[in-house]
């Protein structure tokens, strides 16, 4: 379709309150990130006490995982949770419209040398990429220096589906539905493209084993293993960090996982998640604990959220 007729096809009243959400988010895209910051963290505070359902969830995931916490330690942790994911909601401006020059300059590294060494030596890359709330800056950001290629789930929203396709794709960021056969992203990552991985969400029982995560039997998908040994790919752990007070970002690479498919899927997930474990110890705050992380229990057990 062409893009004039794209345009006014999404002119109805229907759409009115996404472009104006929309209009608003990429206004502030143009802000200096630090002036961003503020108004995250205040928006992250107002949804932390607007926002019941939510807020259990996360209370939840945060006391499964971090039993130990005494109240006070957990109610802090859950409020800058909040606060983080306030930034990021404003942060879309940046991840989706910012130039690359922007990008560049807001954004740093940590153990690039693992990328950039595997790279070098023309070797198929995986890119470990869990839910943390840097996710999206991160990925965007990467696919300005190569093509690479991820998983998505487009919104139900058919004007946001467009413009999120759009502002991702705008460098070089390819992306394939979480519905396309496995062989598609082999291709890809045989092809030379970086898959930027997103694992460790709870999508049910179908392609999932029963890991520990936090020592708790956690749905996980179970297709990294197999996604490296038919693609012949090493798989290195990235993590994208906020800074604190709007300061920027870090991309952090960890080494390689070396012998990582072992041939069995529970082996090679329960490493997965063993990687996933230590980065979140490392920044609690800045996972996405809003996502009902252990919703599809082993059965006979009862859901933790209700």
């Amino acid at each position: 379709m062409p893009k004039k007729k794209l345009l006014r096809s999404y002119l109805h009243p229907r759409f009115w309150p996404t472009w104006m959400g929309i209009g608003l988010i990429s206004f502030l895209g143009l802000l200096p990130l630090p002036l961003i910051w503020l108004p995250g963290v205040l928006l992250g505070r107002l949804l932390y006490y607007l926002h019941a359902e939510r807020r259990h969830v996360a209370s939840v995931n945060i006391k499964k995982c971090f039993p130990r916490l005494s109240r006070r330690e957990h109610k802090r942790l859950l409020k800058r949770h909040f606060q983080a994911f306030g930034q990021t909601l404003l942060d879309f401006g940046i991840a989706w419209w910012a130039s690359e020059y922007r990008l560049k300059r807001l954004i740093r590294f940590r153990g690039k040398k693992h990328y950039d060494n595997a790279l070098a030596k023309n070797k198929n890359v995986i890119l470990l990429a869990p839910h943390f709330l840097g996710l999206e800056i991160g990925g965007i950001y990467l696919s300005t220096e190569r093509p690479i290629v991820t998983i998505f789930r487009h919104p139900d929203n058919e004007l946001l589906r467009v413009i999120m396709e759009r502002r991702r794709m705008r460098f070089g960021l390819k992306l394939v539905e979480h519905n396309k056969a496995l062989t598609s992203l082999v291709k890809q990552v045989k092809s030379g493209s970086p898959l930027y991985y997103l694992p460790d969400q709870d999508a049910g029982r179908r392609n999932a084993v029963f890991a520990p995560f936090f020592g708790i039997p956690t749905a996980t998908f179970s297709v990294l293993g197999r996604l490296a040994r038919l693609s012949n790919a090493v798989v290195i752990p990235c993590f994208t960090r906020q800074l604190p007070w709007g300061r920027g970002y870090e991309i952090i690479f960890r080494s390689p996982l070396e012998n990582f498919s072992s041939g069995n899927l529970l082996t090679d997930t329960t490493r997965m998640n063993k990687e996933i474990e230590e980065a979140v110890r490392k920044m609690p705050e800045q996972y996405f604990w809003l996502h009902k992380r252990f919703k599809t229990r082993p059965k006979g057990e009862k859901s933790f959220y209700s």
